[in-house]
């Protein structure tokens, strides 16, 4: 008796937890999760499969109406009994909602007792693998009157997740279907809405503020829509390699836009640079999330995601409420958009708990504080616009009262400036006055040293032509005097034979004879020989004084103002003529002509160009004399493209980086005393930019100077004019 009354006792006891954990199907069956209807085993250690499956006592029920496991990695088995108390043998359906299962196999217990795989599906393979065609997993069951029926549910997952589980009758299937597309429509309306119009804003603003909202609005839908697994029916079914990173991915992006949205917007830099370090440090979480995705694991990357989610959901409502109470308006709207935001997380936690009950609005919690925060977002740049132009309008204001003070400031200060202006004014005429006559004097200086200069070149010139012109003049002047007496002896001769005409015919053999010893004693044939040497002397000493001359009119080049075509080579000659007096007997001078040297200029001016440069050579050879090195100017011409290049170059002592930048100063000279008047180079500077020309100076101490003219054949236009 007594094992029968255990034996009974326990079969009740077997019956009262079968019929506890028994999910009976009806017409008017209860559409709320199953989840504590449901048996589960969790094998952490993944010890069987789904060829060694465990034994029925290793399952316990889950206790929850909506399970959750947040191991980053699962492997979960599921056992539900099934018995159909309605008269009609039809289909009823059993749905998980949610998407992001990687793997699910369904068994199902046969007539005799074994467990049969009857579908194998998840995210983790093609859409077409699932007997209905869902976003969520559902599984058909047929099941007859008063029949029983045993399922198992084989999950496999990468990371945490939650079961809502339902058994639902094909009515209320596709009630909720219709209802939940309705609401992720809607939903997905409300977002590009307002997506496109804070597009139209960006266009019209240009404000970048709502680009960055725009791309925030974007990734938020393409996450919401790719956890939700719709992105995964309608656009990639058939790649579910890439749709196991694509939640990841996506997820990370909403969290990159929205912190840089963020940032931007509420200026968090200017309120707390603290708060915009933790801003980048969390932005740079999720963005090596997104990036590294496809290689870590994807537990890591659902780890990540969800520690940066807190952080960033805490740090946006912490800073928005902090910017707040600083006194940035918009940051109100921004604490109470993800406040709400926060909220219906904490809604959806409850209802998962069991705490708050299982209905469209909790379940689509997060859909509507999603599209409250976009929406509440948007108003926040509205009413940062209304906040711009409040400031704008208090900024015109203030810049109007300011204007007003100003003016009537000025009109106050125009009285006393008036007095002041005609003060300064007679002052300033006075020193005007002054001015004018220092400028009168200055010009009159200036010219007096012009004048000086002149004078000095003009000087040099002469002591050199009179130099020049001297000795030839004193050669002829010498071969004159022996050639007057030459002269006057052939005269005598001459004479002595016109007396032949008057003496007789019988005194002229006598005659003649007298005129023999004449020619002997004053050596006839000597005096003719001397008489062509003295001419010939006589000739070159013309010939010399009259080169000297055609030297000093080319030179001098009376017409010097006016522009003509000269050969440059013609007044570089000309030049060394005159010079030839300063030229030392050890001075060798080298002329390198290879240009063509016809050049458009005013030759009076240049030849003065030449002069200067190369008496300032022979000058500083002078000086450097002492060294024992044989002195030498070189001149040397060339053409390059449409112009002529001038070298004059001497081996004098040269001059230091310092000297050389001062040369082409008015009154700077290295000369004596007395000995200069530092306009010479000055003149030679204003003379070549007369000419549009270019001069180079080559120079270092110890190895003399090359002074490197460049000039036009052709004058450039504005040079004439």
């Amino acid at each position: 008796m007594r094992f029968l009354f255990l034996t009974l006792f326990g079969l009740a006891i077997q019956y009262a937890a079968l019929a506890q954990d028994t999910i009976y199907l009806s017409n008017t069956s209860v559409n709320q999760p199953i989840g504590n209807k449901v048996t589960v085993y969790v094998d952490s250690f993944s010890k069987y499969s789904n060829a060694s499956m465990p034994p029925v006592s290793l399952f316990k029920n889950s206790g929850e109406k909506v399970p959750t496991y947040l191991m980053p990695k699962n492997n979960i088995w599921l056992r539900l009994v099934v018995k159909n108390t309605s008269p009609k043998t039809d289909y009823f359906l059993f749905s998980i909602q949610y998407a992001n299962i990687p793997e699910l196999q369904f068994f199902e217990r046969d007539s005799l007792g074994a467990l049969k795989p009857t579908l194998l599906t998840g995210s983790s393979h093609p859409f077409i693998s699932r007997n209905i065609e869902d976003a969520n997993f559902t599984y058909k069951l047929h099941v007859n009157l008063n029949d029983v029926h045993e399922y198992w549910v084989h999950i496999k997952s990468t990371h945490p997740v939650q079961l809502p589980m339902f058994v639902r009758t094909p009515v209320q299937y596709n009630k909720a279907s219709i209802q939940e597309t309705l609401i992720i429509g809607l939903y997905a309306g409300i977002i590009m809405a307002i997506l496109f119009y804070n597009l139209f804003l960006f266009f019209s603003t240009k404000d970048t503020n709502y680009l960055m909202y725009v791309l925030y609005l974007f990734s938020l839908l393409i996450a919401q829509l790719t956890f939700s697994g719709w992105v995964f029916k309608f656009l990639w079914p058939n790649s579910p390699s890439w749709n196991q990173y694509a939640v990841i991915f996506t997820s990370s992006l909403p969290g990159v836009t929205g912190l840089i949205f963020s940032l931007k917007f509420l200026h968090v830099k200017r309120y707390s640079k603290f708060l915009s370090y933790i801003y980048i440090g969390v932005t740079i979480l999720y963005s090596f999330v997104g990036i590294f995705c496809f290689l870590m694991p994807h537990s890591v990357g659902y780890a990540l995601l969800t520690y940066g989610g807190i952080a960033g959901g805490l740090l946006l409502i912490v800073s928005s409420g902090y910017i707040a109470y600083k006194g940035y308006r918009p940051a109100y709207y921004y604490f109470i958009a993800w406040f709400l935001f926060a909220l219906g997380r904490q809604v959806l936690s409850l209802r998962n708990l069991d705490i708050l009950p299982y209905n469209a609005f909790t379940s689509y919690i997060l859909y509507i504080g999603s599209a409250l925060e976009a929406i509440l977002l948007s108003l926040a740049l509205a009413d940062r616009i209304n906040l711009l132009q409040k400031e704008k309008n208090f900024s015109q204001a203030e810049a109007l009262k300011v204007s007003q003070e100003n003016e009537k400031l000025i009109k106050e200060q125009n009285i006393v400036l008036e007095g002041k202006v005609a003060e300064r004014t007679m002052e300033l005429t006075a020193t005007n006055n002054q001015l004018n006559q220092t400028l009168t004097d200055l010009q009159d200086a200036q010219i007096q040293l012009v004048e000086a200069e002149k004078m000095a070149s003009l000087g040099q010139l002469t002591a050199g032509i009179a130099h020049e012109i001297n000795n030839p003049i004193n050669f002829v002047k010498s071969n004159i005097k022996p050639l007057q007496l030459d002269i006057k002896d052939l005269i005598e001769v001459i004479d002595e034979y016109d007396k032949l005409h008057a003496t007789d015919a019988a005194d002229v053999p006598q005659q003649l004879k007298g005129i023999d010893k004449l020619k002997k004693k004053i050596d006839v044939g000597y005096i003719k020989t001397e008489i062509v040497n003295l001419m010939k002397g006589i000739e070159e000493g013309a010939e010399r004084t009259a080169e000297i001359v055609r030297g000093l009119r080319t030179f001098s080049r009376l017409d010097e103002g006016e522009l003509k075509v000269v050969n440059i080579h013609e007044g570089i000659d000309s030049t060394l003529v005159l010079l030839r007096n300063m030229v030392p007997s050890d001075v060798e001078v080298e002329r390198n002509y290879h240009a063509v040297g016809d050049i458009e200029c005013y030759p009076g001016k240049l030849n003065q160009v030449f002069m200067n440069i190369i008496s300032n050579g022979l000058q500083a050879i002078k000086e450097n004399s002492t060294s024992g090195n044989p002195g030498k100017i070189t001149i040397g011409t060339k053409d390059i493209g449409n112009a002529i290049e001038i070298s004059i170059k001497d081996t004098g002592k040269g001059m230091t980086e310092e000297v050389k930048h001062k040369i082409f100063d008015p009154f700077f000279t290295t000369k004596d005393v007395g000995e200069g008047t530092g306009l010479g180079l000055s003149i030679v500077f204003k003379i070549i930019q007369k000419h549009q020309g270019k001069i180079d100076v080559i120079t270092s101490p110890g190895n003399g100077a090359e002074f490197v003219l460049t000039l036009f054949h052709t004058l450039p236009q504005s040079a004439i004019a």
